[in-house]
């Protein structure tokens, strides 16, 4: 008996990653018995009927996948084996901070080889014990892998890893891809994009929208640009890490896409702030406010799953408030290049900076609200 499998995008995360195990466990045991049963069963459950059938992600090939124990009899059933060109099957990943840590651990997990690096390699130990390969550079991991990830904290960071003294552009050539999912302006993703590309390798931006939580459970939502080809073929990819990607075009189209993201929210945990703190000057329960402000039209998951820690005046990080206002810097810069106002966020800035000036660099976001309390306290000293 021959079996056939089809890979379907549009499915449930369930039906998703039963997908991307098959997928794996094929390019190891093509002739084996046991998974023409496992992929009979599972095609059941992926493709209830015909209409389900969706394969325009990559170009199909057939392969024929034979039960040795089958009988040649034509009256034995057969179906035509379809599936697409695998995934890159070598997965770099640079940066193991709060971010990359969980991404490249879903990754582990669904069974994908990674290649991991970080500038303290105490920090590769984790990922190494279930599994990781290591090298000691980024050109060392780019040279080794397919395709390459990358998640720095910052624009300098990004640059340097990415075309700096032993680099991963150095590790690269045509048929390899890198992928910059860190938060950086339109220029620096661009000039990487050109270190890349000038390799004869492809390039992709997809900076992510979420934190430590969402990279956690495989939720976060990939804002991508450059080359299009690249990004159909890591999609396999983004789904495990993510629940959602966009596909915006030109490269620096990902970056200005994130930024505007997070100069709204940080403007929107800048006023939530205001209101915590005013609602606790006046004698109302802040604690209240977050019930009331989470059941109406203004709610924002950040509101209900920060707001109990920050009344606490506890700021367990997800996001450091120096990314925050890092971002913030960099978003204002964007505005101002197209000449766009932006004065909230640019009174917002002010208090994330603050909030670092009394130390509180790598707290959560959240702490910017200590910005205000010293204001007050300040104010009510005079």
């Amino acid at each position: 008996m021959s079996v056939c499998l089809i890979i379907q995008h549009n499915i449930t995360t369930e039906q998703r990653e039963l997908q991307m195990r098959l997928c794996f466990k094929l390019q190891s045991s093509l002739s084996s018995s046991s998974l023409v049963a496992d992929m009979a069963m599972s095609m059941r459950f992926l493709y209830p009927s015909p209409s389900s059938f969706h394969h325009h992600r990559f170009s199909p090939h057939t392969i024929a996948i034979s039960n040795a124990a089958a009988s040649s009899s034509s009256s034995s059933p057969q179906v035509a084996a379809v599936i697409p060109t695998p995934p890159p099957s070598r997965v770099g990943f640079l940066g193991l901070g709060i971010m990359g840590t969980p991404m490249a651990l879903n990754l582990i997990n669904s069974g994908v080889d990674v290649t991991v690096w970080n500038r303290t390699k105490s920090k590769c130990e984790p990922l190494i014990n279930l599994g990781a390969k290591y090298k000691s550079s980024p050109e060392e991991v780019a040279a080794s892998c397919d395709v390459t990830f990358a998640m720095l904290a910052d624009p300098q960071s990004a640059a340097d890893v990415a075309f700096g003294k032993q680099g991963a552009a150095n590790g690269m050539g045509p048929g390899k891809g890198y992928v910059d999912v860190s938060t950086v302006d339109g220029e620096t993703s661009k000039l990487i994009n050109g270190h890349i590309k000038s390799t004869g390798a492809l390039f992709l931006e997809a900076p992510v929208s979420g934190s430590k939580k969402p990279a956690e459970d495989g939720q976060l939502i990939f804002l991508t640009a450059g080359d299009k080809d690249l990004y159909e073929t890591v999609s396999p990819f983004l789904d495990i890490m993510g629940k959602s990607k966009f596909y915006l075009g030109d490269v620096g189209n990902g970056a200005a896409m994130k930024l505007v993201v997070n100069m709204i929210m940080g403007s929107m945990m800048a006023s939530f702030s205001e209101g915590l703190l005013l609602s606790e000057k006046v004698g109302l329960d802040p604690k209240v406010l977050v019930e009331v402000v989470s059941q109406g039209a203004i709610n924002a998951p950040m509101y209900s799953t920060k707001g109990p820690s920050m009344i606490q005046s506890l700021y367990p990080t997800a996001f450091p408030l120096k990314h925050q206002q890092k971002d913030l810097r960099l978003a204002l810069g964007l505005a101002e290049s197209v000449s766009q106002p932006t004065p909230i966020a640019a009174a917002a800035n002010e208090l994330y900076k603050v909030a670092k000036s009394h130390g509180l660099s790598d707290q959560d976001f959240s702490a910017v609200i200590e910005s205000l309390k010293s204001k007050f306290q300040k104010s009510e000293n005079q």
